[in-house]
């Protein structure tokens, strides 16, 4: 079977586009609910006409369903399930847990396909994603082709992975710069992409890009022979939000390179690229030359195009292969049969035949009637053919035949998928255990570094770098603490070396450490694996009751809400399982597989420190390596600072304070603001100078949409 050739449309004219251009299936998302808001998407009435338009002629449809949601927006997500069932779509792309558990409720046969936004990026994840019931993941597009290998050879579940399109900085569904400067959530679908404006990295001997976040578009055409061998199921082409002459340039590109043709890149370059392309993710070259930004230059190429394109899917492409079969008997109505490749099939009658007076029909006469499919998508591959002998019917009368025969068919093409759908009870209040506690305050730490006996005595629980753990069991102050106390955090990101991160999980266990920190489904397989009680991390960007639900069945025992739940909506979620929230900290906002500052400086003149990334605004961020892991990570410009609100967190079992680059004084001064409840004019931090204010409250107290 052909690899599969998957197409964007965030509109009508593009699902043209990429189906009279070739593509095998299409992805597309409604109004709501989805992680491209401002394309124009589709309503329920256009949903159900693409769907058949695209069944008939045997391109499969993939809805998004791919953005988190809070509690509110449980009854939407509903009614856009069974909206996506009644449309007959091949299969939804999902994110969060909560929308998982209601497909699985809903329609437990309707395939669900975990979304890039769900950061699978190991063999581990797509373990937990098969067990979870997706039946595709679509891969992380910083992933290289051994990588890729090591899923595809040891995991039966489908993989998608993009081969043409725009690259995001971070890793996908672990981005919140936008959320954060501008209340503009990318894992619910409306990213302002921050990361596309000027950042340059400051220090000496910096010579990066003033544009330190902005990568070149993603191009694996070329690597198409590749990726069929490592058994890729589907290569996806990014740009929902692209015109219809982009889809037409990509798919055509993809179909050509399939066939082992050489693809017009020069022609797909031109209708849209950021400085061109990069395949350095996939092929293990990072390094500045991935980076790039749209030109002038790059506008306008395009206008030389665009015309040529749009040529592509003007018309009716036939790509359904029929046969066709023809009896004609005398003083019988005249029977005609059509099938398509999956077994379907109708027939007409037609006209009673004459005697011929002079010129019988002929097989090839009906033949060449027959196909005569110019404007539908079917073409004859084969025809039968039966004449009674001295047998006449008009040619209009073969034509009549032929457009009623081939409309029924459709008519059986365009409904071939349905569902059973259940009716199910939508839950509009969660339980809210009403108990008396005092919220404990834990601390979350960078390193090893600064950690002293005093600061440990502060605080209820530690949680630590797993690495930094395991390399140091002769710690004077690790050796003496309570083995109750600790938590290792799992790397979220971990593209390798996986086997050796379990083998550290077995040996901190025996050293007497219990409770790991899960940010990834990834690292929850390893954890799980390796006996650990589990706390899931902030970053599994749980946001409703459901999805925490979910996490509570797949075997936490605890879990970090998200950092772009607001108050209100923390207050919201049921208590499946005990939830604690980030309260102080530098957040951060993004992680980087392609280091901005490596490729600024280099990693010698870094030496792992906290290195600064400014804005065009001035603020000053920072970047970090990520302890254990194969990233960087980019840290907001100002702390979270919430002692002062802890009374307004009813329900709230813990704060977890994050601390990354403070002094064991600072962290000191941080923990007793927390303790005294302090505003922080009153604390010792207010001494802190930073490029952008002093302080945020995070998202806690506005609305992110």
């Amino acid at each position: 079977m052909k690899i599969e050739i998957l197409a964007p449309a965030g509109g009508r004219e593009s699902v043209e586009a990429a189906v009279r251009c070739g593509a095998d299936a299409v992805y597309l998302g409604t109004k709501v609910l989805n992680a491209r808001r401002n394309a124009a998407n589709f309503d329920e009435q256009s949903l159900e006409d693409t769907v058949k338009y695209c069944h008939e002629r045997d391109v499969r449809v993939h809805l998004t369903v791919n953005t988190l949601i809070y509690d509110s927006e449980i009854p939407q997500a509903v009614s856009v399930i069974q909206e996506a069932c009644r449309a007959g779509v091949d299969a939804v792309i999902v994110q969060d847990m909560g929308i998982a558990s209601l497909c699985r409720k809903i329609c437990p046969e309707l395939p669900m396909h975990a979304s890039t936004q769900m950061a699978v990026h190991n063999l581990e994840g797509a373990l937990q994603a098969q067990e979870l019931g997706f039946s595709r993941v679509v891969l992380a597009r910083e992933m290289t082709k051994e990588e890729i290998r090591r899923v595809t050879e040891n995991c039966s579940v489908e993989t998608e992975v993009f081969v043409h399109g725009a690259l995001c900085m971070c890793v996908s569904g672990q981005c919140y710069l936008s959320a954060v400067i501008g209340e503009r959530s990318g894992n619910r679908g409306l990213c302002a992409q921050p990361c596309r404006l000027p950042h340059k990295v400051c220090g000496n001997g910096s010579s990066g890009s003033d544009y330190a976040l902005s990568l070149k578009d993603l191009c694996l055409i070329p690597h198409m022979e590749g990726l069929e061998n490592l058994g890729v199921t589907s290569l996806k082409i990014e740009g929902r939000m692209k015109r219809p002459e982009y889809v037409a340039a990509a798919v055509s590109a993809c179909c050509i390179a399939r066939d082992r043709g050489n693809p017009n890149l020069e022609q797909l370059r031109a209708v849209f690229s950021r400085s061109g392309f990069t395949d350095g993710y996939f092929t293990g070259n990072f390094g500045p030359r991935m980076f790039g930004t749209r030109q002038k230059e790059d506008v306008e190429a395009a206008r030389g195009v665009l015309g040529e394109l749009a040529a592509l899917y003007r018309k009716e492409t036939q790509r359904v292969p029929i046969t066709f079969d023809f009896t004609l008997e005398a003083e019988k109505p005249a029977v005609l049969t059509c099938r398509d490749k999956q077994g379907r099939s109708a027939t007409v009658f037609g006209a009673v035949p004459e005697a011929a007076v002079n010129k019988p029909l002929t097989c090839e006469a009906v033949e060449k009637s027959l196909c005569k499919t110019g404007s539908t998508p079917y073409f004859a591959e084969k025809t039968e053919c039966r004449i009674a002998e001295n047998q006449m019917l008009p040619v209009s009368a073969l034509n009549s035949m032929r457009r009623d025969v081939l409309e029924k068919l459709s008519e059986l093409r365009r409904s071939s998928v349905s569902y059973s759908v259940r009716e199910i009870e939508i839950e509009q209040t969660f339980p809210k255990k009403q108990e008396d506690f005092s919220p404990e305050l834990r601390g979350r730490f960078h390193s090893l570094h600064g950690l002293t006996q005093d600061i440990v005595l502060s605080l209820e629980q530690i949680v630590l770098p797993l690495v930094d753990v395991f390399n140091a069991f002769n710690n004077p102050v690790l050796k003496t603490m309570d083995k109750n106390k600790i938590a290792v955090e799992i790397p979220r990101i971990l593209f390798q070396n996986t086997e050796e991160v379990f083998k550290m999980l077995k040996r901190v266990k025996e050293f007497g450490v219990h409770r790991a920190v899960c940010s990834n489904i990834g690292a929850l397989q390893l954890a799980k694996a390796a006996g650990f009680d589990i706390t899931g991390g902030w970053a599994l960007n749980i946001s409703n009751s459901l999805a925490l639900k979910e996490y509570r069945d797949l075997g936490l025992s605890e879990a970090e809400l998200s950092i772009e739940l607001s108050l209100a909506r923390i207050r919201q979620i049921g208590v499946f399982l005990p939830c604690g929230i980030v309260s102080y900290g530098y957040l951060p906002l993004m992680v980087f597989r392609n280091c901005p500052v490596k490729n600024a400086v280099g990693c010698k003149n870094c030496e792992k420190k906290f290195n600064t990334l400014k804005d065009r605004t001035g603020a000053e961020f920072f970047v970090d390596c990520e302890t254990g892991g194969q990233c960087s990570q980019l840290f907001n410009s100002t702390p979270l600072y919430l002692a002062d609100r802890l009374d307004e967190f009813s329900g709230v079992r813990w704060h977890t304070l994050y601390f990354t680059k403070e002094s064991p004084e600072e962290i000191r001064n941080v923990i007793h603001a927390y303790r005294e409840r302090l505003t922080w004019e009153k604390s010792k931090l207010s001494r802190r100078r930073n490029s952008h204010g002093e302080f945020t409250r995070g998202l806690y107290y506005r609305n992110v949409l």
